[in-house]
């Protein structure tokens, strides 16, 4: 028999890197890599949710087996197998385990964290996909969620109950605001978002407020240190929690309870964790905390696109995690699949400007494509225009309205590219606009649900006490919240005894009333009544939908938003074995806008560019490139913040597959005032050979037309004289009638029913013979008659 020594390793590696042989070698350097710390620095669109699958694959079922040097005792019979896997056969994943795996990982000794709900579901679908049933044990979770379980179960030892309620950013604000009545302190001078900015900063730095208030003696701290005081009063009476206080209080209980920190470093021997310069300090220590038993850490992340400083990510966790964890390997992805050579080199020559980098280049095997498409247009009407015409052109040509992407550093500047869309009848969708949750008709039923959940909750309970409408006023609540704070009790357990109080006297009776009701709802609860019953119960008995439904049409929109509210409840109970109320209030705490997001919609989606970190267009338009829109006024100056916007502008370039368009304006008007701009220095960084620069302003127009003529008119002096604006489209001289036939360069041919002036145009309705009707500005249609067809 051939030298075992040097034939069992040799076959196992090539088994393994077979097995593995749709990853690049950097990609399976990194799923090999299993023990200790590992930093994988993963640039954009280099495969990195591949490689997270893949190391945990590889975890469960071959352990530490590429770089082990244990050689089992194997029969010819075996050497014969392993070596018909070796040439590429197959054969039984089973037996192939058990002759090569080494040290193989439970995968309940897992956990993966993500950003986001959506990233989190769509790891456990892979791995359910590649690993089956094992993958059900796997912990993948956000941060968030990961703590709240721990919570739920320990939380007690921290003064809590395990009912405790999770409050959104509208709940803190409301709550905020209460105590900066309290404190004096008008709104008009700070505005409760700032306040919450500073605590949130205090929170995650573990300050106390006794401590924030020592750390500075300027206004803002001084009154910020206050009403965290009170802050946090109101949100333990009401047995609640932020966001902040979510990893905050986790992070005290391990730090507080040997017992508990060692449960989880045993129960938690391989973490990995997703965007890792998106973490702050606060999560930082949490990842220590747990990576502390075992060191077995990795890590995953790309400095280049840190981008959330304003929320508390520090790019340093990223930057110095060799240091926080000697004998850590760094392992670089640059190979990138999404873009083309030429997007790519256009965001390579950008970021390398910047000084706070580990370094990498990215390249890719894609072809060189199209040049970046840089265009100056003469302001915001003409920037919408153009990024219409083009979405349009494509359409025509093959392309769907999903393909497209328009990103902007600020949401004022969506305006006039949602009117030029709309104008254009392309459908769009917007993310980060008001979300499904944030509608009153879901807060409110939220609410109910929530006080069904912890009666403690005060801000729920205030929320819905007269909603519907059931005679108690501001006067009566407020009333009632003095009592209990007076006396120390929950304002619920006041309100049951509202009769006992000489100061509610006047409306006992509907307060009680009130109390039995939702005491009802907690006894039917408690006895298993299903969720999407007792939603539907609910509904009923509080006269929340009759009261709806009293409305007529008006409310017809809110009554089909609880609809699919409970379809929301319906789609838990089917994705968990065990659904709870808590659970579900807990789920949706922790929903984002872009867990929402759906890419099978066909639509142009609108956003910011921070929403866009993650995801990936054919054509991607960024807007607004101009000296203090992007990079804003603010950063200017900061050496630092400005590094901070390139790395947005970086993270903007790469969601390109195939083409990205950069627009900039000479003028813009924008929070109401006109402001005229220098070219962003992010288009003046791109290479010179990767963009073509198309300027459309009236001042470059009109030069090139007045210059054979020798004028000795500036451009400036032109351009005041016509205006430095021109229309984005010409008045559409035609007219049309019902019963015409008119051909739309989107939706092709179809027939006017109905026309509307409006506003100095007309609204023409069309049954178009391929998508149906729609309605569209004449003025800005395009349309275009048979005969000129």
């Amino acid at each position: 028999m051939p030298n075992e020594g040097a034939r069992y390793p040799a076959l196992k590696k090539q088994i393994l890197e077979q097995y593995f042989s749709r990853m690049n070698p950097r990609q399976r350097e990194a799923v090999f890599t299993v023990s200790g710390p590992v930093l994988i620095l993963a640039g954009a669109g280099s495969g990195k949710t591949t490689v997270l699958i893949n190391r945990i694959l590889n975890l469960v079922r071959f352990g530490d087996a590429y770089h082990s040097d244990y050689i089992p005792p194997l029969g010819e019979e075996d050497y014969a197998f392993l070596e018909s896997w070796a040439e590429g056969a197959g054969g039984d994943e089973e037996r192939l385990c058990s002759l090569i795996a080494s040290r193989p990982v439970r995968p309940w000794n897992i956990l993966a964290i993500t950003f986001t709900n959506k990233a989190a579901g769509e790891l456990r679908e892979r791995l359910e996909r590649t690993l089956g049933e094992a993958a059900r044990d796997i912990n993948a979770a956000t941060f968030h969620s990961a703590c709240v379980r721990i919570l739920r179960r320990y939380i007690e030892r921290l003064g809590y109950s395990p009912s405790f309620t999770i409050y959104d950013s509208d709940d803190s604000i409301r709550v905020i605001k209460r105590q900066m009545d309290l404190c004096g302190v008008s709104d008009k001078n700070l505005k409760p978002r700032t306040l919450l900015s500073v605590i949130s900063r205090a929170k995650d730095a573990m300050l106390t407020p006794q401590e924030l208030m020592k750390s500075s003696n300027d206004y803002l701290t001084q009154t910020a240190a206050k009403c965290y005081q009170g802050y946090q009063q109101e949100l333990r009476h009401a047995n609640a929690v932020d966001f902040d206080d979510i990893i905050l209080l986790t992070v005290r209980l391990l730090q507080e309870n040997s017992d508990v920190l060692e449960y989880y470093q045993n129960r938690f021997r391989y973490i990995m964790v997703d965007e890792y310069q998106d973490t702050n300090l606060l999560q930082y220590k949490l990842i220590a905390l747990l990576a502390g038993g075992h060191h077995n850490l990795c890590v995953v992340g790309d400095d280049d696109q840190s981008i959330y400083k304003f929320r508390g990510a520090t790019i340093e966790n990223i930057l110095q995690f060799e240091d926080q964890f000697p004998g850590a390997k760094v392992i670089r992805l640059e190979q990138n699949y999404r873009s083309t050579k030429t997007i790519l080199a256009a965001a390579n020559g950008v970021i390398q400007n910047n000084t706070e980098r580990k370094g990498k280049n990215l390249w890719t095997e894609n072809g060189e494509g199209a040049k970046v498409q840089v265009v100056r247009l003469s302001d915001e009407q003409g920037e919408a225009a153009y990024i219409c015409d083009t979405i349009a052109k494509n359409v025509r040509e093959g392309q769907h309205f999903s393909d497209h992407a328009v990103l902007y550093r600020m949401n004022a500047q969506s305006a006039s590219i949602e009117r030029e869309l709309t104008r254009s009848a392309i459908p769009y969708k917007i993310i980060g606009g008001l979300r499904f949750y944030e509608r009153k008709e879901i807060k409110d039923l939220i609410s109910y649900l929530s006080i069904i959940n912890n009666p403690s909750d005060n801000l729920r309970l205030t929320r819905i006490i007269n909603e519907p409408k059931r005679g108690i006023g501001e006067a009566t609540i407020s009333a009632a919240n003095e009592l209990a704070l007076s006396l120390g009790l929950p304002l619920f357990e006041v309100l049951r005894a509202a009769d006992e109080y000489q100061p509610l006297s006047r409306k006992a009776l509907s307060l009680i009333e009130f109390t039995r009701m939702i005491d009802s709802f907690i006894e039917e609860e408690a006895g298993g009544l299903p969720l999407d019953e007792l939603f539907d119960l609910v509904l009923e008995r509080s006269g929340y939908m009759a009261a709806l439904k009293a409305q007529g049409t008006l409310e017809q929109t809110r009554i089909e938003n609880l609809e699919e509210l409970k379809t929301n409840i319906q789609h838990y109970m089917q994705e968990n074995e065990e659904p709870t109320l808590s659970g579900f209030l807990e789920e949706i705490a922790l929903y984002t806008d872009l867990d929402s997001y759906n890419d099978s919609d066909d639509r142009v989606i609108l956003m910011t560019i921070h929403s866009a970190k993650g995801l990936e267009f054919p054509n991607v338009f960024v807007a607004g490139a101009e000296e203090g829109i992007f990079p804003g006024s603010q950063s200017i100056y900061d050496p630092q913040q400005i590094e901070e916007e390139r790395r947005l502008a970086y993270v903007a370039y790469t969601r390109a597959k195939a083409a990205l368009h950069i627009t900039c304006c000479a003028q813009r008007m924008i929070f109401g005032s006109t402001t005229r701009n220098m070219m962003s220095r992010f288009i003046k960084e791109l290479p010179k050979e990767t963009y073509e620069l198309d300027d459309k302003t009236v001042s470059r127009n009109l030069l090139e037309d007045v210059r054979p003529q020798r004028t000795q008119k500036s451009a400036a002096s032109v351009s005041r004289r016509l205006g430095a604006g021109m229309p984005a489209r010409k008045a559409d001289s035609a007219s049309y009638s019902e019963g015409e036939r008119v051909e739309h360069p989107v939706y092709g041919a179809g027939t006017v029913l109905s026309v509307k002036p409006m506003g100095g145009d007309r609204l023409l309705e069309i049954a178009f013979d391929s998508v149906g009707t729609k309605k569209v500005m004449a003025n800005y249609a395009k349309l275009k008659k048979p005969a000129e067809v």
